[in-house]
């Protein structure tokens, strides 16, 4: 699925918008639907659910901790809690309680992660979580969800709300391009997406860098090099199956990720190939150091992660 149009001809609207509007509408349809929050409703978007449900909205204040607590009880009672919060808090901050209180149980509690990554911009390293994923794929029976684009986002709280466990859904402060808008779009919990067929490499993506991996393939064809972009929005199931057909297909294979190379998409990647199809791979993403303050766009082109970046780590690479 080749882009036609230009990257900035696309509506751009957060994912972190998809959550808080799906949720809205996911309330209508079940009065078992319980959403808590750390004091940061109106950056989680959780605040357009708090309008319309306000006895079902439950502002924890500054206690991640406690609020995975709470959202144990919740669903221990037969009630269904997402749990919001910027994805250092809830992952980082609240670890302890997710992975005991709501991992070990197995209950049914999704957590809704935002502002993840070093997209968060200005807010600088502290609050711009690149470990997160690493921290969730460690939890036993935990799913964790990172959306491409608005429409994925919306589908895949969905897609949670639908699954019986505890789910991670990543969500992103940046607003990014919205490419899923075409009819035969399908979110299928663990199975990617194949949006470019390729026969020279494979390049898996995931979160906000799909789009920009779509663009870098473009720029690679021009150059005679046929790329095969895959969309891997759950990371937790991974899609082996298709990973190990594709990486067979083309022999050579590039991942893509706005978190840190350790513990992530690319580390999943390799541990599925290094069982299933020894391939050689190469990780793109955060290496091994925090963010830094400054501007989403800048950060994201100088460590490589827009399209431009992309494309010169592949070209530089082979």
């Amino acid at each position: 699925m080749p882009i036609s149009k230009n990257i900035n001809d696309l509506p751009k609207i957060a994912t972190r918008e998809g959550y808080g509007s799906t949720l809205v509408e996911l309330g209508k349809e079940d009065e078992n639907i319980v959403v808590l929050d750390a004091d940061l409703a109106a950056a989680t978007k959780t605040a357009v659910f708090g309008k319309v449900f306000p006895k079902r909205h439950i502002n924890c204040g500054i206690a991640e901790a406690n609020m995975a607590g709470i959202a144990a009880g919740l669903a221990a009672s037969g009630k269904i809690p997402f749990i919001s919060s910027f994805a250092m808090f809830v992952a980082g901050r609240a670890y302890e309680q997710v992975r005991n209180s709501i991992g070990y149980p197995g209950l049914n509690v999704k957590i809704g992660a935002t502002h993840a990554g070093i997209s968060v911009g200005e807010d600088g390293a502290t609050h711009q979580c690149n470990e997160d994923i690493a921290l969730m794929r460690s939890i036993p029976g935990m799913v964790i969800i990172n959306p491409s684009d608005n429409i994925e986002a919306m589908a895949a709280v969905r897609a949670a709300y639908a699954y019986k466990g505890p789910v991670y859904l990543r969500f992103g402060r940046l607003a990014v391009p919205v490419f899923n808008d075409r009819e035969d779009y399908k979110f299928e919990l663990g199975k990617g997406i194949v949006l470019r067929e390729g026969k020279d490499l494979t390049i898996f993506a995931t979160g906000l860098c799909v789009v920009e991996a779509l663009y870098a393939a473009e720029k690679l064809a021009a150059d005679g090099i046929d790329a095969e972009i895959i969309n891997i929005h759950t990371i937790k199931p991974l899609d082996t199956e298709l990973v190990a057909a594709s990486a067979a297909k083309t022999g050579r294979v590039f991942t893509v990720e706005e978190h840190s190379v350790i513990g992530g998409l690319g580390s999943a990647v390799c541990e599925a190939l290094s069982e299933t199809c020894p391939t050689k791979v190469t990780r793109i993403g955060m290496y091994d150091r925090y963010g830094e303050s400054g501007p989403a766009a800048e950060l994201l082109h100088k460590y490589g992660l827009d399209a431009e970046g992309i494309y010169g780590k592949i070209k530089e690479t082979l």
